[in-house]
């Protein structure tokens, strides 16, 4: 748990997802994936984690079939850079869902946040795609099962 708060502190990430990784199980640790000369990193969270007057201020719906993944992209000194993300979900049945990201800007802090619908012990595979500043694409993908909280 020390060393996940130690991490999430030299990301500079902003108090609303500190607080949300800092409560959160193993499962919904923070991710990294080196993408050229840029490292993504992610992190899916339930939203029942936001206390609700921080849900509320950043327009989140906390509800127990919801999550919320948050997508930073870093340069080569750890520095929070811009970016384009997008993104898609599908489930095992093929289905598919686009994630609407919107960009967040807290002093140097850049992040980008996607909520995400689910079912009880859905298994969901994640394709986020993002551009970095020197214009290079990337596809981070990786699969999830999600939970309800409280059930």
């Amino acid at each position: 748990m020390k060393l996940l708060l130690l991490k999430v502190a030299q990301m500079q990430v902003p108090l609303l997802l500190a607080a949300a990784l800092a409560l959160a199980p193993p499962a919904a640790a923070e991710q990294k994936k080196s993408i050229g000369a840029f490292d993504a990193h992610y992190s899916l969270v339930p939203t029942l984690f936001l206390k609700p007057e921080i849900a509320a201020r950043h327009g989140i719906t906390r509800s127990r079939d919801r999550a919320l993944l948050n997508v930073s992209i870093l340069d080569g000194n750890e520095v929070p850079v811009q970016a384009q993300v997008t993104g898609l979900l599908k489930n095992l049945l093929g289905q598919e869902v686009r994630l609407e990201f919107r960009q967040v800007l807290d002093g140097p802090a850049v992040y980008y946040l996607a909520e995400v619908r689910h079912a009880d012990r859905e298994i969901l595979r994640f394709l986020v795609d993002i551009t970095t500043p020197d214009a290079a694409n990337h596809r981070l993908e990786f699969m999830q099962t999600m939970y309800w909280e409280g059930r």
